[in-house]
């Protein structure tokens, strides 16, 4: 997630040199033909391509929407996670006590416990954003991709892709939860089990009354619901047929471009060359640059075609690198910070120790 009050158009620029460099050399072959080499015909009408582009426009407008609204779910289930997080420590803090147990226990030991519920909270927002994490097969090519991995290179990272996730888990759980958790798939799903576990026997311990017990109970299930409402989103993508077919939308319209913007160029060249005809003096330099100018005013399409190009094809980009948002780009749900700040929140509301500090991001990028 950026954090600047602009997004930074000159990293764009630099994230799509390549493709300007393509686009610019995919104008220049038409204009070559067409002015060069004298093949007058090779144009395409521009109604047609009028309405193709139109088409196109649609298409991506709306990818880039939906690709928006997977992005935006995203983040408010996460805000959910937040909420729900600081509402199970209010009642670990307050519910568990012993009021209902006939072995009083010391306020250490009743401390122990709130910390091991939370800290196996703690746990559970580790796993499932490592989850999150994971690479899927239709996210690779968007790692894979030069000008990406050249941007997360060097201009964030992703603490998921260099730390292990059994390292950052073990401090929080002990040591037979840990190999329970790690003999099962769904680390996360198995961490909420042991909580929902745990609580039933601090239930016949005496130390949570039957409503409290439910009560707890309920937050778990929204922490089920959360996870599986993230893993919608991460599990199944965009539909393929839709992504697909923008894609060669996009590029079909990106090659026709430079063949439909020629003959508009080259009119406006004529209209400029019979003012200079009126000329009284057609001698001078200035006069004679002007007619060359007019007589090759083909070769302005080519700045123009790769111009539209870019904007087309960036607009697609931006919707293919935006559609994931937890996969790891610069543009996702911040689930990394995120869990690092509900973790200092709750571990303050129990008056925890060794609370770790606060992610410090670079260049205004926050994962």
């Amino acid at each position: 997630m950026y954090t600047r009050r602009i997004f930074p158009v000159l990293g764009v620029l630099k994230w799509t040199r390549r493709h300007i460099l393509l686009f610019i050399f995919l104008a220049i072959i038409p204009a070559f033909l067409f002015d060069v080499l004298g093949l007058k015909w090779l144009h395409v009408p521009w109604l047609p391509l009028g309405v193709l582009g139109t088409a196109v426009a649609f298409v991506v407008s709306f990818k880039n929407n939906a690709s928006y609204d997977r992005l935006w779910e995203a983040r408010k289930i996460w805000g959910g996670i937040v909420n729900a997080s600081r509402s199970w420590t209010i009642m670990v803090k307050d519910f568990i006590n012993n009021d209902h147990t006939t072995e009083d226990r010391t306020e250490e030991e009743m401390q122990a416990i709130k910390r091991e519920l939370v800290h196996r909270h703690v746990a559970w927002l580790t796993a499932l954003r490592y989850q999150l994490r994971e690479d899927k097969p239709w996210e690779m090519h968007l790692k894979s991709g030069k000008s990406n991995k050249e941007f997360r290179a060097s201009k964030y990272r992703v603490c998921e892709d260099v730390e292990d996730l059994e390292s950052n888990i073990k401090p929080y759980i002990s040591e037979a939860e840990y190999k329970e958790v790690f003999s099962k798939g769904n680390q996360a799903s198995q961490i909420l089990g042991i909580q929902s576990r745990r609580l039933k026997e601090l239930m016949n311990q005496g130390l949570i009354e039957d409503f409290r017990h439910m009560e707890m109970m309920n937050i778990l299930v929204e922490f089920y619901t959360l996870q599986g409402k993230s893993e919608r989103i991460k599990n199944f993508p965009y539909p393929r047929q839709f992504a697909t077919l923008n894609y060669l939308f996009v590029w079909i319209f990106i090659l026709l471009i430079p063949y439909g913007i020629m003959e508009g160029f080259e009119s406006f060249g004529d209209k400029i060359l019979g003012l200079l005809n009126k000329h009284e003096e057609q001698t001078s330099l200035m006069h004679v640059a002007q007619e060359t100018i007019a007589k090759h005013f083909v070769w302005f399409s080519v700045p123009f075609s790769a111009l539209i190009s870019w904007v087309f094809h960036t607009m697609e980009a931006i919707g293919e690198n935006t559609e994931n948002p937890f996969e790891g780009g610069p543009n996702d749900v911040p689930i990394t910070d995120l869990s690092r700040g509900i973790e200092i929140d709750i571990r303050q509301l129990i008056d925890d120790t060794d609370i770790p500090e606060p992610y410090v991001w670079p260049n205004d990028i926050v994962m």
